[in-house]
């Protein structure tokens, strides 16, 4: 493949691409849906297998993406400036890859040109996580997990 044919997320920096390649890299995993606590003493960030409301569970995607940050006021906005600053993006994540100057998985619904091979790889929540909907706030910490960086 020459550079010309090369696929835009390896001609293009984060910062150069459209909108809609930029929502293309989201490959569904749900794993930045996770909700993470931290240690008020320590400031240690853990991860939870509870996701936010608004993640449809069967599809790991957002039920309200347009409105996401005014119901859920602290949902993550990425960008080309801030995803080399988010530490705990997983480590298969696109953007984050990207950013490395690094490939993408094989499962990634760009290289595979289907959106279920996260799943099926077993890489997204999907199988795993449970709404924050059924969840009490109290018992939150019953639910941490090791970070859920899976890769290739």
């Amino acid at each position: 493949m020459t550079i010309e044919q090369d696929p835009f997320w390896k001609r293009k920096s984060l910062a150069d691409m459209t909108a809609e390649e930029w929502e293309s890299l989201c490959d569904g995993c749900g794993l930045c849906c996770l909700i993470k606590l931290e240690d008020d003493d320590t400031g240690e960030r853990f991860h939870t297998r509870i996701v936010c409301r608004l993640l449809d569970l069967g599809k790991c995607r957002c039920t309200d993406y347009r409105e996401r940050h005014t119901r859920v006021p602290d949902c993550l906005t990425l960008t080309a400036e801030s995803i080399g600053q988010i530490d705990w993006l997983p480590q298969s994540c696109a953007y984050r890859l990207i950013n490395e100057k690094k490939d993408l998985y094989w499962w990634h619904p760009l290289i595979s040109g289907d959106p279920n091979t996260v799943h099926d790889a077993g890489v997204s929540v999907r199988d795993w996580a449970i709404s924050e909907t059924r969840v009490r706030p109290d018992s939150f910490q019953r639910y941490i997990i090791q970070e859920p960086m899976r890769g290739g």
